[in-house]
Parts: C-alpha cells; sequence; structure tokens
C-alpha cells in the first residue's frame, strides 16, 4: 500500500496551536516565527479542503473538522514520542512487566535491581507484588516469583532458593526466651499455611501448642506486627536481614524449617523477548551468588 505524503510540519503546527489556541505560543513552542505556524496550518487548512480554526481578534477557535483530527494526531505523536524514549544506547527499550511475592521484592530483589537496570540499561522494569496468589495471563505479566513447590499449571518454573522460616521477635521478646517451650508464653503470629508452627515446634522437639495468634497473608506484615512487639513470627530470616543486621529483630533460636522454595515462573505459552533472557540470567545467577553467600556466614 503506497501511503501519502504526509505533511508532517503542518501537522505539528497544527497540533501545537489546537493546544495553546494561538499560533504566537505554538510559534513559541516549536521555535519558529508566528507567520511561519500561520502560513503551515493554511496550507494543511487547503489540502484538507477544510477550516480548522476560526481566527478571533484574541486567539483561535478550532471548528468541529479540527476537532475531529485533532485526537488521531495527538495519539500519533504520542506513540511516536514514546517509541522514540524507548531507544537507549543502540538498544530499543524494552518493558519487563514482573510480578513477586511482596517478602521477596522488599526483602531480596529490591537490594539488588540496581545491578540488574546497570547490567541492562534497554529493560524498564515494572514491578508489582503480591501474597503469591497471581494470574499471570491476567494481569499480564511476564514472569512471576512465587513461594511453594513450583507446581503450577500450564507454567514453566525454575527453583531459585529456599528460604527457611525461624522464629523472629524483637530484641525485649528475646531476652525472656531461653528454650523453644517459653514460646508458649508468646502470641505466635502465623501465616495461612496452618502447618508452619507446628512443624518448626516438631523440628525443635517440643510439642506445639494450641496456636491462636492473628493469621498474616505477608511475611512483610507478620514480621512488622512482631517489629511492633506483638508476638514472634516464623519468617524467613535472609528476607530481613537488614533488620537483624541492625538490632531490631532478632532470631532467638537456631531451629528452622523449609516448607517451599522461591520460583521464577512464566507461562509456557509465552514466548521469551530479549527483556525477559536477560532478566532471567541475571536473576538465577543472583540467587546462586545469594545462596552461596548465605552458606558461608557463620
Amino acid at each position: 500500500m503506497v501511503r501519502p505524503h504526509l505533511p508532517l510540519t503542518a501537522l505539528r503546527a497544527f497540533e501545537a496551536s489546537a493546544r495553546h489556541l494561538s499560533f504566537t505560543r505554538a510559534a513559541i513552542e516549536l521555535c519558529v516565527t508566528q507567520a511561519a505556524v500561520s502560513h503551515q496550518v493554511k496550507s494543511l487548512e487547503q489540502r484538507l479542503g477544510v477550516t480548522l480554526f476560526r481566527r478571533l481578534p484574541r486567539g483561535l477557535l478550532i471548528t468541529d473538522e479540527g476537532l475531529a483530527l485533532l485526537p488521531t494526531l495527538r495519539d500519533s505523536f504520542d506513540r511516536i514520542a514514546d517509541m522514540m524514549e524507548k531507544f537507549h544506547g543502540g538498544h530499543v527499550r524494552e518493558v519487563l512487566e514482573v510480578g513477586a511475592v511482596g517478602t521477596f521484592a522488599v526483602g531480596w530483589l529490591l537490594p539488588r535491581l540496581r545491578d540488574f537496570r546497570e547490567r541492562h540499561p534497554f529493560v524498564d522494569v515494572r514491578l508489582s507484588t503480591n501474597n503469591n496468589r497471581v494470574d499471570l495471563a491476567a494481569e499480564g505479566l511476564d514472569y512471576a516469583v512465587r513461594f511453594g513447590n513450583g507446581a503450577w499449571h500450564d507454567t514453566e518454573a525454575e527453583a531459585l532458593f529456599a528460604a527457611p522460616l525461624s522464629a523472629l521477635c524483637v530484641p525485649e521478646i528475646a531476652e525472656t526466651l531461653r528454650d523453644p517451650a517459653d514460646l508458649v508464653r508468646h502470641t505466635l503470629l502465623r501465616s495461612y499455611r496452618a502447618d508452619e508452627w507446628p512443624s518448626w515446634f516438631e523440628e525443635a522437639g517440643v510439642a506445639a501448642p494450641t496456636i491462636r495468634g492473628p493469621v498474616f497473608d505477608s511475611s512483610l506484615t507478620m514480621v512488622e506486627a512482631a517489629l511492633q512487639g506483638e508476638g514472634v513470627a516464623l519468617a524467613p530470616p535472609m528476607m530481613f536481614s537488614r533488620q537483624l543486621a541492625d538490632g531490631t529483630l532478632q532470631r532467638p533460636f537456631d531451629t528452622s524449617i523449609s516448607m517451599g522454595r522461591y520460583w521464577l515462573t512464566r507461562l509456557k505459552s509465552r514466548n521469551p523477548t530479549p527483556a525477559m533472557g536477560a532478566f532471567r540470567a541475571w536473576l538465577l545467577g543472583a540467587a546462586t551468588a545469594s545462596t552461596g553467600a548465605a552458606r558461608l556466614e557463620p
């Protein structure tokens, strides 16, 4: 299909004039003279065979024909501008939609995300968080980082690392704990996975008490409650390394249990893009380095 020659200069002059309702202000924006803008708009009107503006003593009044042309023109210029902005260093910038469990996003991914951006500046990461319930197709996600056993329908899953759960609390509560059995005197904060605390007590060799503590859908909110002195949380220490390092949070016992792993998941029907390939390679490498470093910690 042979497309007619588009008078881009005249179209740009019309769009700017319609935005300002003034040839003079449009000329200032376009760095040309007022006469040049007026001439371009006049030539466009002649080409289309319509009147786009009514010239008034103090400005312009756009006609119905001008109003009909304007939305398509603005959308076209916006799309061109968006595409121009996607070019960076010889690459077309790509948007990467990533969903992640909130605990993983805040506790592990965000502190490392700058490294990914510096290595792959052509990728624009858009990160959304969830409580482990996610619909890749409905939410338009390229990847989702989830916690579990890796079995999700129509999904390809690659293991990142396990995140064992330990008892975590503020120093004031930690001082009262000498033995895992001492936990029965405190509120036990828990997730919607009802078997976690019983499994932890079994690993510790202590009979599990009846657990009636508050239920949270995220380790982030659970640990925040623990930080406010509301009780003892059962959460992955590696996701709260900053709080453990600054002493606001303590791990009173070495006992830990593994209830699953973090996984990088995508729909099997989703064809990988260059941005997806870059993120996958970086994330798997960072996960390996992270778990290696964790094994070296005392």
